[in-house]
């Protein structure tokens, strides 16, 4: 090869291997920040956008959950982790113009997690976290106009749940954290009222940052859902309630009004209630801890005493007996090695099953129990099973109670579980207790539960005959029975949807109540029950609370009752229908008293506000 050759082909070696380096010295040094980026920016997370939820309307469509566009203060809870002390100085400097201390905001912002307490956010991390609403505008060009002071908080225009009435119907409405229907109607019909979210895929670093936005797919609004609630008479429902516990001095209670013809809900009220907007902005761990979250009216359980009798009268006929004989009423009957008595003693003579109604005698009861106990009949317990106590109606709510039915079984259990405990207190007593009177009382009750064996005896099927000794429904159960009484004998499963609309109008659904069962008892024993229950606010045991009421106008039935609480006051019902408006009402007062002169008024007071709606028409 000529040296001319030679030299040719080491200057194109040479020149090949000058354009590498060059190359890769372009890579490496003028472009390598860029590629570093590009290289760790391969991460992708999606960030669901939530869209505008539906509505939630009363019979009328009366707003009862709307929407309202207002400035929203909201953190990143990424950004903020990425700051050197996670984000505290923002946090303190967020609380100073806000008004709100630092452990106040962190609690809102705090992500959920498996050792994580409530409060705290159950969104997901990469969505925007609301911590204050409403804010004056001065504090929101505060907090726009000096990013650097805040980084990882925004000022934004959004869309918040609003409660027109309040705490009115706030268990039955729910409520909506992290986008997401947290409970009541919110909770269950979360998928429809939802609607589609939008999607959006963030590009994220190896840190977490996010540095450009690869998809963008909007939200599709919510539908409506139209509830069978009218809201005035929920209205009505709430001020009786609340006028009744302040006038007994009752620490809780529930009012609930049915359509007793088909099982929809009308009204459901519940105290103590709470305004269901706190959860807007996010509720700090002391406010979570004093919110009244239970449902009164379909998670309260109380023993519904004379108001269980309907069902007792129903078992009677069933095994028997004849609903016109003669039974005395004696002021007391021993059932077993126990003396039951009447309500202060009360003799009132020989009267038939209907006088038992509306006088509301215990001792006939005791009798028939007494009797039915000895045959081994477990009569009573399968006809209260049958008016669908001792398990949930099925409402379209969550988290409903199912009350209790106890029968030999369910005794037998209780004993085997308790009993241990028991004996050691029948051995020990209540040294704890500065009332030696109610620890003797206790430590009696011990000793007899350790030595009883758990059988179910005559005392037990007594008390069970009158709602007392074990006995528990909800007054929506309660409700829902009265209002199959009234209808002829047809069980329904509640419900408070009516029906869902689209955002565009367009119907979507009917939602009709399922028909759960009928009665156990024949059309003449209803029959015979309606007219007895008609006769009890006229001349029986709730005549006084309804002393001057237009019968001619609403020809309200109803029964009375009163249950003892061990340790408290007792317990207030009463539970009433009529024919014309076809409207079961049934309210309970815990501590309210005898129900004659607490729950009574209260249901009166109830059937007085829907009279006054319809003659305002």
């Amino acid at each position: 090869m000529s040296r001319a050759r030679l030299f040719v082909l080491r200057l194109v070696v040479v020149s090949m291997l000058l354009t590498l380096v060059g190359r890769l010295w372009f890579l490496q040094v003028v472009s390598g920040a860029e590629y570093v980026r590009a290289a760790a920016d391969v991460r992708i997370r999606t960030v669901s956008l939530p869209p505008v939820r539906g509505q939630i309307l009363d019979v009328a469509g009366r707003p009862l959950v709307t929407n309202r566009t207002r400035p929203v203060v909201t953190v990143n809870a990424v950004e903020l982790a990425h700051q050197p002390d996670g984000g505290r100085a923002v946090l303190t400097r967020l609380g100073k113009v806000l008004g709100q201390p630092y452990r106040q905001i962190a609690e809102k912002v705090r992500l959920c997690g498996p050792e994580v307490a409530q409060p705290c956010w159950q969104g997901s991390p990469y969505e925007p976290i609301p911590v204050a609403g409403g804010v004056a505008v001065p504090a929101a060009l505060q907090i726009s106009e000096r990013p650097q002071d805040f980084p990882g908080v925004r000022t934004e225009l959004r869309p918040v749940r609003v409660y027109p009435s309040g705490a009115a119907a706030a268990h039955t409405l729910g409520y909506v954290q992290g986008a997401k229907g947290r409970d009541g109607l919110e909770a269950v019909y979360d998928s429809r009222l939802a609607g589609q979210p939008g999607r959006r895929d963030v590009a994220v670093d190896h840190t977490g940052r996010v540095t450009r936005i690869v998809r963008h797919d909007p939200p599709v609004p919510g539908d409506t859902l139209v509830t069978s609630i009218d809201s005035r008479i929920q209205a009505i429902a709430e001020q009786a309630l609340g006028r009744g516990l302040a006038g007994t001095g009752g620490s809780s209670g529930a009012a609930v009004v049915l359509e007793s013809g088909t099982g929809r809900v009308v009204a459901l009220a519940g105290r103590p209630a709470y305004d269901p907007a706190v959860w807007t902005d996010g509720v700090t761990a002391r406010e979570y801890a004093a919110l009244p979250l239970l449902s009164r009216a379909v998670q309260g359980e109380w023993a519904p005493g004379s108001t269980w009798k309907v069902a007792s009268v129903a078992a009677a006929a069933t095994a028997g007996y004849a609903l016109d004989a003669s039974y005395d009423c004696p002021s007391g009957y021993r059932v077993g090695d126990r003396m039951f008595g009447n309500f202060a003693d009360a003799d009132l003579g020989v009267m038939t099953m209907h006088g038992a109604l509306v006088r509301s005698c215990d001792t006939i009861f005791y009798r028939i129990a007494g009797e039915l106990w000895a045959r081994g009949s477990d009569v009573m317990q399968e006809t209260a099973r049958g008016f669908g106590f001792g398990r949930p109606t099925g409402v379209d709510l969550p988290g409903e109670a199912a009350g209790a039915v106890p029968d030999r079984a369910s005794k037998k259990a209780l004993w085997q579980a308790t009993r241990k405990d028991s004996c050691r207190r029948a051995d020990q007593g209540y040294p704890e207790l500065a009332d030696r009177g109610r620890a003797a009382y206790l430590t009696a009750v011990a000793a007899e539960s350790c030595r009883g064996g758990g059988v179910w005896r005559g005392g037990d099927a007594a008390n069970f005959a009158i709602g007392q000794g074990g006995v528990l429904v909800t007054p929506l159960q309660l409700a829902r029975a009265y209002a199959a009484i009234a209808n002829g004998g047809t069980l329904h499963s509640p419900r408070v949807g009516l029906r869902v609309v689209g955002a565009d109008g367009t119907p979507v659904e009917t939602i009709t109540p399922p028909v759960a069962g009928r009665l156990p008892a024949s059309a003449g024993t209803l029959r015979f029950m309606r007219q007895a229950l008609s006769q009890v606010p006229r001349s029986g045991t709730a005549e006084g609370a309804f002393k001057g009421f237009p019968f001619d106008k609403i020809a309200v039935a109803g029964k009375t009752g009163t249950a003892e609480s061990f340790g408290r006051r007792d317990t207030s019902w009463f539970a009433s229908f009529a024919p014309d408006p076809a409207y079961t009402v049934v309210v309970v007062l815990s501590e309210g008293g005898r129900g004659a002169e607490g729950a009574a008024p209260a249901a009166r007071a109830i059937w007085e506000g829907i009279l006054g709606l319809r003659e305002r028409r």
